[in-house]
Order: C-alpha cells, then sequence, then structure tokens
C-alpha cells in the first residue's frame, strides 16, 4: 500500500518514520549526529627530538591517524620522554610517545617529576628501547666508572636519555659535576660534538641500530660501553622499571661482540579523558598500519595484540582494555 499524501517513510537504523513532522525532526537529528561522529579531532602528538627516532615515527603515526581516526587532524610537536609525559599530565599534549620508566616514575611522583601524574592511560606498547653509550675508540672508557672528568654529550633536560644517564652516574657514584663537561643538545650536536672530539662520551636511549650513532660510526671508530649485571642492579634499585637487553653484535660498524645494556619500552600514551571511539580507531589504524609505520621504526613490526598490550606498570585507558579484550587478551591490571 503506497504512503499517504503528506507522509514520507525514512529509515534510519531499522526504525521508520511516517509523520512529515516526525521526519524533519529525524533528519536534523540524524545530520547532527552525523556532524559530531564526523567533526574535526584536534590531536597534539608529542613526539621527540629531530634526529632521533621518535620524530620521524611521530610523521607516520599522524598520517596514520588521520587515515583511521574519523575526522582527524594531527599536529607533531618535538618532545622528549620526560617532558611529553608532563605534556599528557597537563593538558598540553593529548598523545605522546613515551618510555616506560619515565612514565613509572611519573606515576609515582619520582625526580625528576614533583608531584604523582594522575591523567596518563596506556594505549600501546610499540618496542623495546636501548640504553647506548657510546665512545671514541682508544678513550679508555670500558665502564661507566671511567666517566669522570670526561666531556659527555648527552640528551636536553627532560628527555628520557639525559634522565637515564643522571641514573647511570648515580649508580656508580657520579654527577655531571664529576665529567669536564656536559653538552645538552640533540642527536646532531651530540654527533658533532663525537666527531670533533669535543665530547668523548654520547649517551641516548633509542631502538638500534639508532641513525644517529650509524653516521657517528661512518666517520670516527666508536666503541659501545656495556652496563654489567651489577651496573644493572643498581640502576634497578633507582628504577624498578629497567631490564637487561643487548645490543647484537654487527648492529654497528666494526661492533664484534654482543654489548650488555639497560632495556625499558616505548610505548604509545594518551590522556584518560581521550574519547572512547577515538582510542578504539587509534589502535586498529596501529595494528593494521605495522608494515608502513616498521618502514620507519623496524622493531615495530613484530608488534601484535598481545605484546602491545604487555603490562609495563602503566594502567590502560578503559578502552584500550575493551579493544584488547575484543582481540583475544586478558589484561593483568597495573597497578
Amino acid at each position: 500500500m503506497g504512503s499517504q499524501a503528506g507522509e514520507i517513510r525514512v529509515s534510519q537504523g531499522g526504525v521508520v518514520t511516517r509523520r512529515s513532522g516526525f521526519v524533519v525532526a529525524a533528519v536534523v537529528l540524524g545530520v547532527a549526529a552525523l556532524g559530531c561522529a564526523g567533526s574535526p579531532q584536534r590531536l597534539k602528538l608529542a613526539a621527540g627530538p629531530q634526529g632521533g627516532t621518535w620524530y620521524p615515527l611521530a610523521g607516520a603515526l599522524k598520517n596514520v591517524l588521520e587515515r583511521h581516526v574519523g575526522g582527524a587532524w594531527v599536529q607533531v610537536v618535538p618532545g622528549g620522554g620526560v617532558a611529553n609525559v608532563m605534556a599528557i599530565e597537563i593538558g598540553r599534549a593529548d598523545l605522546a610517545l613515551a618510555n616506560s620508566v619515565s612514565t613509572v616514575d611519573a606515576l609515582n611522583g619520582e625526580r625528576p617529576f614533583k608531584a604523582r601524574a594522575r591523567n596518563i592511560c596506556n594505549l600501546a606498547t610499540l618496542y623495546p628501547q636501548y640504553f647506548q653509550v657510546v665512545t671514541l675508540a682508544g678513550s679508555g672508557i670500558d665502564s661507566p666508572a671511567a666517566f669522570r672528568g670526561r666531556a659527555l654529550a648527552t640528551q636536553p633536560r627532560g628527555n628520557t636519555g639525559e634522565a637515564i644517564t643522571l641514573h647511570l652516574l648515580r649508580a656508580y657514584g657520579l654527577t655531571y659535576a664529576d665529567l669536564s663537561r656536559v653538552s645538552f643538545g640533540n642527536y646532531t650536536d651530540s654527533v658533532t660534538l663525537m666527531q670533533d672530539g669535543n665530547a668523548q662520551i654520547f649517551t641516548l636511549g633509542t631502538s638500534v641500530p639508532a641513525s644517529s650513532v650509524m653516521e657517528l660510526a661512518s666517520a670516527r671508530a666508536v666503541e659501545l660501553v656495556g652496563i654489567p649485571d651489577d651496573g644493572l642492579k643498581r640502576m634497578q634499585a633507582i628504577n624498578a622499571g629497567y631490564t637487561r637487553t643487548v645490543i647484537p653484535a654487527g648492529t654497528y660498524t666494526g661492533q664484534d661482540r654482543d654489548v650488555p645494556t639497560i632495556g625499558y619500552a616505548t610505548h604509545l600514551i594518551g590522556r584518560c579523558s581521550l574519547d572512547s571511539r577515538v582510542v578504539t580507531e587509534i589502535l586498529t589504524g596501529v595494528l593494521v598500519s605495522l608494515d608502513s609505520l616498521s618502514a620507519v621504526t623496524r622493531a615495530i613490526r613484530q608488534a601484535s595484540p598481545a605484546s602491545m598490550s604487555a603490562d609495563i606498570g602503566v594502567p590502560m585507558h578503559p578502552a584500550a582494555t575493551v579493544w584488547y579484550r575484543q582481540h583475544g587478551v586478558e589484561l593483568v591490571t597495573a597497578r
């Protein structure tokens, strides 16, 4: 039977509306709902210093998020492990790349953080990180205990690599005052200082191989300084999040042996108040884009829902917990 005069049949979600007055209201509400769903999501993503792994990775993540998160527009800003955690906590960033050890320090209110962080949730563990201590060949520096009186190049204050460097010095009874000079700069600055002989030690925390170390090794003969078991234990007494990891032989030119060092994880964090739909679409986008992301950071290729949900001592965003369960992973509460 056909519609009566002045009536229109409209089907939305299986509901048929017949009266024209209600049709207008239903259409207006439907358009409004679509407008909300497609409204721009302005997301600020905190990355790392230029010359490091995080900066290009953040650029690749920007492309992934803008492709998979409805209406997203992502602004990438430079930062560092410690600074990024602070940026999330005070609302200056929505998403950030972070290092597990720094995030745990923030949650516990440990230095360099002045109070316990309350607004930081884990979204995904992406790949392992390596703390790397690089020296010029022939420098005679074969242990962190030999740093005294030498010139150090490390990252700016507020970067996880710099914070770990402080922990390492503390573990061996040293401070910056015990060194001849300390330069705080990006990886490019540190490589230049090492190439020119104005620094004998370069410390950084990133994936392997690190492009900055590869660049340095192509110009100067370098050596990696290992951190032995007793050094690891001292570091773990400062931050329990440190783990043993090894830089495999052959990672860098002239490196003919495995080098034991300290490990931790790079993970993606966000505001705990971040919209659940956005979190779900972020995780889906990352999972289906591992190949393109690994073109920037090779280590991320091995990521899976199981590894992405690893308990690193940081609470999961509630929407992330739901997403992981939907992908067959039951989470253990971080704290």
